[in-house]
């Protein structure tokens, strides 16, 4: 008896299983976002935090990722997410810490996390959200001189063996057309 799965020859493109895993060409080059390709990987400006930097850059939103801006708040995609509609929500000036903000920054930091909660519900219809802080460099933080609120949608077939395992993440969907998503449903 033969258990073995039989194949026939591939006879096209069309006919070959495809696994992208885009977040994996930004190590490979300097500027290249999570879907591999280029985005605002600018050098910081003196005295400025990454996100001051590319926040105060003057490029256009589409090219940074920036997808709103308050009064002391903003929010961007993240260019390595972990899932599809990865955001970020950041007061405008740098901070390391919650402690660290003033009452009305503080204020509108969580009314617009709260805000992007529900354009990730509608936009990407998610199974629930991570959200939270990794303060400092011992809590996770990457940029640990700017407080930043990560809003990763999530859904039950995410937690597999490719990220853990594999080390692969699956995005179904390119940073620009999840920009041009969340842009589409978030209140004006």
């Amino acid at each position: 008896m033969n258990d073995s799965v039989e194949s026939g020859p591939v006879e096209s493109p069309a006919d070959l299983h495809r696994l992208w895993a885009g977040w994996k060409l930004a190590a490979w080059g300097s500027g290249l976002g999570a879907d591999g390709q280029p985005h605002a990987d600018l050098p910081r400006a003196d005295g400025q935090s990454l996100f001051e930097t590319i926040e105060q850059s003057g490029l256009p939103d589409n090219q940074t990722y920036i997808v709103w801006r308050g009064l002391r708040t903003f929010v961007i995609l993240n260019v390595f997410p972990y899932t599809s509609g990865h955001l970020m929500v950041l007061p405008l000036k740098a901070a390391p810490s919650m402690h660290d903000l003033d009452d009305e920054t503080f204020a509108e930091l969580w009314r617009t996390v709260r805000t992007a909660s529900g354009v990730l519900h509608e936009a990407f219809r998610p199974q629930g959200l991570n959200i939270g802080i990794n303060e400092g460099t011992a809590g996770g933080g990457s940029e640990p001189d700017h407080l930043h609120v990560h809003l990763v949608p999530r859904w039950s077939a995410d937690t597999n063996f490719m990220t853990a395992i594999a080390g692969t993440r699956v995005l179904p969907q390119t940073l620009e057309d999840t920009w041009h998503k969340v842009q589409a449903v978030w209140p004006r």
